[in-house]
């Protein structure tokens, strides 16, 4: 929050993406505390991504963090910005813990205890409620698309919400969104703490299989993926129709 409050530096590294001082201070202060609670535990950070799956295949049990989720929302100040950490076992997040400091929200869960909110001096449960008359789609301040575009047109009536960062999969978790839908490229340190707090408010996050996104891939990248209250909008056909839509109109 410092770095914050003052002129941001920003670089870009090799994908174009931004990165800047807070980006790699919350690297090390997480990694390093994380090493002190769990000494001998691996980290895989967005920092250090350039861990290769030789290193890591065998992992079974790891920290995934994230220490600055939307750079962009950073460098933009509108306090849309978080710090996610996951503790990932066989594949899937058991414990998630998302903080967005520029607005004292904080999301955290773990595996059979219920997905927590702390904010305003209060803690309260969090339950990922299904959806009743319009549809709330929450969608990203930063990154949109066409096929988005066509999915939300094929929902019909409904609200759409924008958003930075992973609080999009907690708005779905404290039940103030029915819908994520994240048809555009993410990676795993993204997505792996907010998982774990939207699964355990009751809702879901899986690919558009239906299959819950796993952790730990020889590629990191995440696919396609829907993050859905519970009971979930019946977002599959729809979408599969959208799909069909804009494939034959990119066709032409």
């Amino acid at each position: 929050m410092a770095i914050y409050a003052n002129p941001i530096e920003v670089l870009s590294k090799p994908d174009a993406s931004f990165l800047t001082e807070a980006d790699l201070a919350s690297h090390h202060i997480i990694s390093e505390g994380l090493a002190k609670i769990t000494p001998g535990w691996p980290v895989l950070s967005e920092e250090s991504s350039e861990i290769s799956f030789e290193q890591r295949k065998d992992w079974k049990t790891y920290w995934l963090i994230d220490p600055l989720d939307g750079t962009r929302e950073f460098v933009n100040r509108n306090g849309e910005f978080t710090v996610n950490i996951a503790l990932v076992e066989d594949g899937f997040p058991v414990l998630g813990v998302v903080y967005a400091p520029a607005i004292d929200r904080l999301y955290h869960a773990s595996r059979g205890c219920g997905a927590i909110l702390e904010a305003a001096g209060k803690s309260s449960g969090m339950a990922a409620s299904g959806h009743e008359g319009k549809i709330r789609v929450v969608a990203s301040r930063s990154h949109r698309g066409e096929k988005l575009d066509a999915f939300l047109e094929k929902i019909g009536d409904h609200e759409c919400l924008s958003m930075g960062s992973s609080l999009k999969f907690c708005l779905v978790a404290e039940g103030a969104a029915d819908l994520y839908p994240r048809l555009g490229p993410t990676m795993e340190w993204d997505t792996a703490a907010a998982q774990c707090v939207v699964e355990e408010a009751g809702g879901a996050v899986t690919d558009l299989a239906g299959n819950r996104l796993r952790y730990n891939k020889p590629d990191l990248h995440n696919p396609e993926f829907m993050v859905a209250g519970n009971p979930p909008f019946p977002w599959r056909n729809l979408l599969a129709e959208a799909l069909a839509v804009q494939g034959k109109t990119d066709a032409i």
